[in-house]
């Protein structure tokens, strides 16, 4: 008997599109003899199935369920792919949770802790991991920019602290700048994140790990043609190389992949995750792991499933397999 999927997209951040776009690659590459296939949109209190066979249903919140000419249908799996809140920070995790329904990303805590940049980066420093000086600040505090220049240093980035996709960051390189680049975090976040800026290789990796098996896939080294990799490098053609495998040492591939796999641990991870780096002064810097990675044509992990030799197919029967297990288990 087939199982009932829901890929969740949508969301209610800047990263709504790239969610959606995410969303039509999955539900193309999922294997339709083992799974019926549904895609619920989620836009504040809007909650919708979408289906080319019938026209938009709204889903009942109190069990994550749909109701379709008399029959009701309830999902044994959800595949989160938002991109932001509510999909990467936790709160759809905890809803599934109370309703014990499984899903895909890492749990409730994990989502959160790794969402969140300052309280991820202030965990993961106690385990010697290498980062980039950086400071916080809050809306409404009193921004002193020379106090924040002689820990950051120039160039710096200016990031909102929960975010994705590259909005609302900019790359410093005057202090009278500083200013309004803080007030383009402030659209996306009330709490902001300032780093130096490290000169080197960016380096970023895809990996999966199941009950049964692990899979670490091969690291990709991103050439932005912008100043950094921002939101119109990501998302158009021909503003990046994105070089999969990497064209780097294999002890420099297999330390990105072991640090990936120890990332993933530390954070208590679960599902397809990617791992962002900088590799500088002859050391890898780790800058933010993302829980919930982009799975559009543009996206960086599906390039290296491929790179990989590996079936989308299979990669996603995993995740979901795993996640029902997991859910039957605990």
């Amino acid at each position: 008997m087939k199982k009932d999927i829901a890929i969740v997209a949508g969301g209610n951040s800047s990263e709504y599109v790239i969610s959606i776009n995410s969303a039509e690659q999955i539900a193309k590459i999922l294997d339709k003899e083992k799974y019926n296939v549904f895609t619920v949109i989620i836009k504040g209190t809007e909650w919708v199935v979408k289906s080319e066979n019938f026209c938009d249903v709204i889903v009942n919140k109190d069990d994550f369920s749909f109701s379709l000419n008399n029959q009701i249908t309830n999902f044994d799996c959800a595949l989160i792919i938002i991109h932001g809140t509510p999909g990467e920070d936790g709160k759809l995790q905890g809803y599934f949770d109370t309703l014990k329904i499984p899903y895909t990303t890492a749990n409730t805590l994990s989502s959160s802790l790794t969402f969140n940049k300052i309280f991820s980066k202030n965990y993961i420093k106690s385990f010697d991991i290498p980062l980039a000086k950086f400071v916080t600040i809050k809306k409404g505090d009193i921004i002193d920019a020379d106090k924040i220049i002689n820990t950051t240093g120039l160039p710096c980035f200016v990031k909102p602290n929960c975010g994705g996709s590259s909005f609302g960051i900019t790359k410093v390189k005057e202090k009278e700048k500083l200013f309004e680049a803080i007030e383009e975090a402030y659209k996306e976040d009330t709490e902001v994140i300032i780093e130096e800026f490290l000169d080197g290789q960016e380096l970023t990796c895809g990996l999966l790990k199941t009950k049964d098996k692990t899979l670490i896939f091969p690291p990709t080294e991103i050439i932005s043609k912008n100043e950094f990799f921002d939101y119109e490098a990501k998302y158009t053609e021909g503003m990046a190389e994105e070089i999969t495998p990497a064209q780097i040492s294999d002890e420099l591939t297999k330390e990105i992949q072991n640090l990936s796999s120890q990332i993933y641990d530390i954070f208590q991870l679960n599902g397809i995750v990617r791992v962002d780096y900088i590799y500088s002064k002859n050391k890898l810097f780790f800058i933010e792991v993302n829980t919930v990675p982009g799975m559009s044509a543009a996206s960086l992990v599906p390039q290296q499933i491929e790179a990989a030799g590996l079936n989308p197919k299979d990669i996603f029967t995993m995740v979901i397999e795993d996640s029902i297990q997991r859910n039957n288990t605990e």
